[in-house]
């Protein structure tokens, strides 16, 4: 029989293609998506030197809005870089490493006393932002979208609870943190993290790994590149 394997993307074209990449890799998917995306109708900036944007989500969203940008569009990774391009942005470049802490790198140097548009959801990073202002920029926030916990979301934290989950794909650390919530509420939470640490658990990134283990959730494993394929087929190759 096949393991399972748990992952919490948004139930959309995200959820469906993680589901796709679980099962070739041989082992049986649960999608329990603990994020949804709720618009909030405001765009970015466009006198900005630089923009940043920092998911496909929020790609999405400006191309609808209209935006123009003026300046250089820097995207945190190939997905939202692949968004952007595909709605007809050119985009400027795209840190080695896939982080907030990347975007920081690339930019640290250039930023001093020009304006930083960051455009992302009301969970982003200060990393990102405290970082360029340290390095010198004007930096303003629109916030895109928030990010809810979908009702009814918890169907991993009861597999985990009974044991009879075999691995989970944390993409981000507010995957953790709903995930955590929706056991709660199901009155499993203690024994959904016991039964996570029967299982293999993978993080996309070390902000999600510091997350995890923040909240008692041990990780066996982060990828090297931050992205679902990379992070599915660690963990399936752990098991």
């Amino acid at each position: 029989m096949a393991e399972t394997v748990a992952f919490f993307r948004p139930d959309d074209e995200r959820a469906a293609e993680a589901a796709e990449i679980v099962a070739e890799l041989g082992a049986e998917p649960l999608s329990d998506p603990m994020l949804a995306v709720e618009p909030t109708g405001a765009a970015p900036r466009e006198d900005a030197a630089i923009t940043v944007l920092t998911s496909k989500t929020g790609a999405e969203l400006v191309s609808k809005a209209g935006w123009e940008p003026a300046g250089e569009v820097v995207a945190i990774g190939s997905a939202t870089a692949g968004a952007l391009t595909e709605a007809g942005y050119r985009v400027d470049r795209v840190p080695e490493e896939f982080s907030s802490a990347g975007l920081v790198a690339e930019l640290a140097d250039e930023v001093a006393g020009r304006r930083v548009e960051v455009a992302r959801s009301d969970h982003g990073s200060a990393v990102l932002t405290g970082g360029l202002a340290d390095a010198g920029a004007y930096v303003h926030e629109t916030v895109l979208y928030r990010l809810v916990r979908p009702k009814g979301a918890g169907e991993a934290a009861e597999a985990a609870a009974e044991q009879t989950l075999d691995g989970a794909c944390f993409t981000s650390s507010l995957t953790v943190e709903h995930l955590l919530e929706a056991a709660a509420d199901r009155g499993v939470r203690e024994a959904a993290v016991a039964g996570l640490d029967g299982a293999v658990v993978g993080a996309i990134g070390e902000p999600t790994r510091e997350a995890a283990e923040a909240r008692g959730i041990a990780v066996d494993v982060v990828p090297d590149t931050a992205d679902f394929e990379a992070l599915a087929a660690a963990v399936v190759e752990r098991l």
